[in-house]
């Protein structure tokens, strides 16, 4: 039994009646919701706090939400979701509950001695959130942080906060970490990595028995598939995870410290198909590289997709009685261009499921589009060298550009328009690498490719190798060059939304409206021309003739031919021969062991 309520104001009770749950689970409520879809998620863990009117008028109902009989959540983050399955190894499933933020206080009593919380961006300063926050104005808190800290602070009032410790997990932790917001925030300790572990019982006993906790514990990240635990409850928009780790190991990514593992299929299948006997309707399968699935520690090297295994995986997903839909998460390109034939299978297989449509770019009937998480990040090849010189492999970080535009086109002539992201300000970035991802950027569009570019000042994430490295760090650091990389990449991302006559002429009024009002000011004289350029107030060739932005040069682009035959030649024979242009001399694949032949090519492209 289900019932959609909404968040009421009523004051809340002294005490539950029973005492309250010996452990509560929750997390920001804009990091549960599902119903609204995955654009308010992005919107709200991006854009600054003074500007969630806008989504409230769009989307009104996003506050309600479903809940179960007993007044527990219906559906929450895979994260906690995973906590839940941890725990119940060790308590009964009446110990513990997970709730609605808002409704935290009916669970919490005399009784309760761990209030546990999941958050993804509690202080505002993920990759994209502390960028469009600064462009917007002085309030850099994006939604999702201001309802992060709402939760905090009505935890730390909370009348029974004495009695329970306070412990914060998922991948926001390092921010508490960072900036030592323990106290400020009412933390008695961050955890980080996978509750699996029986370190995470431990913490959790300790805390029931009122003991003192360490303000940051690291636990054990399992290294055997079968060591992972999958909830069969619900989680928010069907996330099943998928793989761990990537394998590429670029400097600035958290994820690809972690070991790289394929999940089980029977695992993903269970989660699958408790989430749709939970009442979901809609499944994603989380991972940093969905194309390694099926071909880790194989014979095979992963970066030479397992096409049979990931057609099987996915038909059987997409086929699960329940399943109306479905969406991709993280991905490679490179995988595209080595194997375009499984782009194609794929597509066959999961556009009618696809609850985005593209009716500007899609060449489906029902203008459907896929729309995975693929990372580009720089065009600059000296900057691809410094930061992330095994993305493009087996193809040379030379190559990179050719990679990306050769990816680009097979994925675009099969309905799929990705959200790329790129990284602003690196460290030790000059106006040269900025240059070089313009050229490849203006590339995209003289070739009429699309993808939905995602640009973001630098972030040194914590544990990552670039952790102490310094780029930029606010928007008023941009360069005239790097204003310009960010508003070619937004210039480029309305194209789909503006089919009327009067949405273009709407956004060049708008935009420069707000520069006119505020955005002059806040943002410095290096953004004027940048923002001209996005509203359209001149001709880029002629502003560019003027000496105001800079007119990306075309690039010399390796055919998916050529890029084959840069291929190491012992690696050749991985190349499947229903894609063709197969280089020279080529013969098909012999079974052997080449554990070590990824690694030395790895270790060469580093």
């Amino acid at each position: 039994m289900t019932t959609e309520n909404t968040q009421t104001t009523e004051a809340p009770p002294k005490a539950p009646i029973d005492g309250g749950k010996l452990i509560v689970l929750t997390a920001p409520l804009t990091e549960i919701i599902d119903h609204a879809g995955y654009f308010i998620q992005m919107s709200m863990a991006s854009l600054p706090i003074w500007l969630e009117g806008i989504l409230n008028k769009k989307y009104p109902e996003w506050r309600n939400v479903e809940y179960n009989a007993d007044g527990s959540a219906k559906y929450m983050p895979a994260g906690i979701r995973l906590v839940e399955a941890s725990l119940l190894r060790q308590y009964s499933k009446d110990d513990l509950v997970c709730c609605y933020p808002q409704d935290a206080h009916k669970f919490i009593g005399p009784n309760t001695r761990v209030v546990a919380i999941s958050t993804h961006n509690p202080l505002g300063v993920t990759f994209a959130a502390g960028v469009y926050t600064s462009i917007f104005g002085s309030s850099r808190e994006p939604i999702n942080s201001h309802y992060s800290k709402e939760l905090f602070a009505d935890i730390k009032a909370n009348p029974f906060r004495s009695n329970f410790k306070v412990i914060v997990g998922g991948s926001g932790g390092w921010q508490i970490i960072q900036t030592n917001s323990y106290e400020e925030l009412s933390i008695d300790c961050v955890v980080e990595g996978r509750s699996e572990s029986t370190d995470t019982l431990d913490l959790f006993a300790k805390a029931i028995r009122g003991e003192e906790l360490p303000k940051q514990v690291d636990v054990v990240h399992p290294k055997d598939r079968d060591a992972f635990l999958f909830p069969d409850k619900r989680t928010t928009f069907g996330v099943v995870e998928m793989t761990t780790g990537c394998g590429r190991r670029c400097q600035f990514c958290v994820p690809d410290l972690n070991p790289q593992i394929d999940m089980p299929k029977d695992k993903i299948m269970g989660a699958v198909r408790a989430n749709v006997r939970d009442g979901n309707k809609q499944i994603s399968l989380a991972t940093e590289d969905m194309f390694i699935w099926g071909q880790v520690h194989t014979d095979i090297p992963f970066y030479f997709p397992n096409r049979e295994a990931l057609l099987d995986l996915y038909s059987e997903i997409v086929n699960t009685p329940g399943v109306e839909q479905h969406v991709l998460s993280h991905s490679t390109i490179a995988p595209a261009v080595v194997d375009p034939l499984l782009i194609k299978k794929l597509s066959e297989l999961l556009l009618d499921k696809s609850p985005i449509h593209l009716p500007y770019l899609s060449s489906h009937p029902k203008k459907k589009a896929l729309t995975p998480l693929i990372g580009l990040e720089t065009g600059s090849v000296s900057m691809a060298k410094k930061i992330m010189p095994s993305k493009g492999i087996p193809f040379q970080t030379e190559d990179w550009p050719s990679v990306f535009i050769n990816g680009l086109q097979v994925l675009n002539e099969n309905n799929w328009f990705p959200a790329v992201t790129l990284i602003v300000g690196n460290p030790g970035e000059t106006d040269e690498d900025v240059q070089a991802t313009l050229d490849l950027i203006y590339e995209v569009e003289r070739r009429g490719l699309f993808a939905f570019f995602i640009p973001s000042i630098f972030t040194p994430l914590h544990d990552t190798r670039m952790q102490d490295k310094k780029g930029v760090t606010e928007t008023r650091q941009l360069t005239p060059l790097q204003w310009q990389l960010m508003m070619k990449c937004w210039k480029m991302n309305l194209r789909p939304g503006q089919y009327s006559w009067w949405a273009p002429t709407a956004w060049r009024l708008g935009a420069l409206g707000l520069w006119a009002w505020k955005l002059r000011k806040i943002n410095g004289k290096s953004f004027t021309w940048p923002l001209f350029m996005f509203a359209s107030a001149l001709p880029e060739k002629i502003m560019a003739k003027l000496g105001k932005i800079y007119y990306g040069k075309p690039l010399k682009v390796k055919s998916r031919k050529e890029l084959l035959a840069t291929i190491r030649p012992n690696q050749q024979k991985f190349l499947r021969a229903d894609n063709g242009d197969l280089p020279d001399g080529w013969q098909p694949y012999q079974p052997t062991k080449v554990a070590d032949i990824i690694g030395a090519d790895i270790a060469a492209a580093s």
